[in-house]
């Protein structure tokens, strides 16, 4: 009589215990994994505003002013026509947009003295909660 060799290999009942471990696993962990890709876009959005204001202080120090809304934030890396004091560019690249890729909301106060720069989120609307919330410098 002839042997026949024994074959190895997973039976469908193994293969189906892994499957349905593996789906629980991702059950739990995806959603978390998710929540946290959106705070780390919102804390990127933070950092890039802080970077942004810095850049328009030294463009103030330079010049004695900060941009005109009409010249906004391209003023950090292209001259303004009369702008005799400009020493930039002011960034090494050009002005970045957030990262939902909407470019930042600058605005020059009334009194000249201060700027309002924000993000308006993943959801692109004013306010929101979450990954939705604006995000703003001052």
């Amino acid at each position: 009589m002839r042997k026949t060799p024994k074959v190895a290999g997973f039976t469908l009942l193994e293969l189906l215990v892994v499957m349905v471990i593996i789906g629980l696993l991702a059950a739990y962990v995806g959603p978390r994994y998710f929540a946290q890709l959106g705070k780390s876009e919102q804390g990127a959005a933070k950092a890039q505003i802080e970077a942004l204001a810095k850049a328009l202080d030294t463009f103030r120090l330079d010049t004695g002013h900060y941009p005109s809304n009409n010249v906004g934030l391209n003023a950090l890396t292209v001259k303004p026509a009369n702008e005799t004091k400009w020493q930039g560019p002011y960034l090494q690249k050009d002005v970045p947009l957030d990262p939902w890729g909407r470019a930042y909301i600058y605005s020059l106060k009334d009194t000249g003295a201060d700027f309002d720069l924000k993000s308006l989120g993943k959801d692109g609307q004013v306010g929101g909660e979450g990954d939705n919330a604006d995000v703003s410098y001052r």
